[in-house]
């Protein structure tokens, strides 16, 4: 067999195409928040589990800080608590600002970082890739929740198409 010169091969999905993906998923999220009157948002449960409040508070635990940690590699503790009032607006506008933060930590992510072994929080292991795949899949498992109390409380919650 010939050794030939490697060509430059792209990855399957770019890190802007990467961002724009989960950018989508937090836009979804955001409309299912702004979806659940204000009561419900922070009493609402069903059968023990948490309210969707308490799950937004933890996917804006791990998100924003995630990300910076990732860019940074300044760890920090896993918090999700914030005084937001028993506010739905307080938790959109901080929702808003970890969004900005998000795109702001991604742009200073060079591609290295995707494959680089990370501890995040000082407690989760795996790469840059992989924990930001984990930050997607737990936002949607959890809005998933947020969809069947939407429906409980005959409210239709959005197309989850529609990101």
């Amino acid at each position: 067999m010939e050794t030939q010169a490697m060509e430059q091969v792209s990855p399957v999905i770019s890190p802007e195409q990467f961002l724009a993906h989960w950018q989508g998923h937090r836009n979804l999220t955001r409309r299912v928040i702004e979806a659940f009157p204000e009561k419900d948002f922070f009493e609402f449960s069903i059968g023990g589990m948490r309210t969707f409040a308490q799950l937004t508070m933890e996917l804006l635990a791990i998100a924003a800080p995630g990300i910076r940690e990732i860019a940074t590699g300044n760890s920090e503790k896993l918090d999700e608590h914030f005084d937001h009032k028993n506010s739905k607006a307080n938790i959109l506008k901080k929702w808003d600002e970890d969004t900005e933060e998000i795109n702001k930590y991604w742009a200073q992510l060079p591609v290295e970082k995707f494959q680089e072994h990370l501890k995040l929080f000082g407690q989760y292991e795996g790469t840059g890739t992989s924990q930001i795949f984990y930050f997607i899949d737990n936002e949607i498992h959890h809005r998933g929740q947020g969809y069947v109390y939407l429906r409980a409380l005959g409210i239709e919650p959005p197309f989850f198409w529609e990101r």
